[in-house]
């Protein structure tokens, strides 16, 4: 089991990072490796919802099918695997801080599968994927690239 804890602080509102953050269909913007991610069930975005991911993972092309376990606007937003090569579960909370947002992951995965005999390698991996996420996320969201 992986598990760390990252945050970041985006100079931009929280409920406008929350709903960026919160938008399956926003992912390929900021989440490397990641080609397509589509809310496949009907309805608002909520508990419940589920989304497809389509992306790389350590050399592989992957699909991860996720349910929405946290739903609170502008305070948290977590999902967990129901398919797919990695059992995972990441939590984003959100908080007004310093004029802007902070923005916390946690994120507990097992990789099933997907181990690899040098167990710390794996979790660098893991840990420098998420950080990089982070940085893309805060890049776009303060320079205004956001594409809808």
């Amino acid at each position: 089991m992986i598990s760390f804890d990252l945050d970041t602080h985006i100079y931009r509102p929280l409920t406008q990072v929350f709903a960026f953050v919160a938008t399956p269909e926003n992912d390929f913007q900021w989440q490397y490796r990641t080609l397509a991610s589509t809310q496949i069930s009907r309805g608002e975005m909520g508990l419940g919802t589920i989304f497809r991911v389509v992306g790389n993972l350590l050399g592989r092309r992957i699909e991860t099918v996720y349910e929405v376990t946290v739903f609170e606007p502008n305070k948290g937003y977590g999902f967990k695997s129901v398919s797919g090569p990695v059992d995972s579960y990441l939590l984003y909370t959100f908080e007004m801080s310093q004029g802007g947002t902070k923005v916390t992951l946690s994120t507990e995965t097992n990789p099933k599968e997907l181990s690899e005999p040098n167990s710390a390698i794996l979790v660098k991996r893991f840990k420098k994927q998420h950080k990089e996420n982070l940085a893309m996320l805060k890049s776009i969201l303060e320079a205004q690239q956001i594409v809808r």
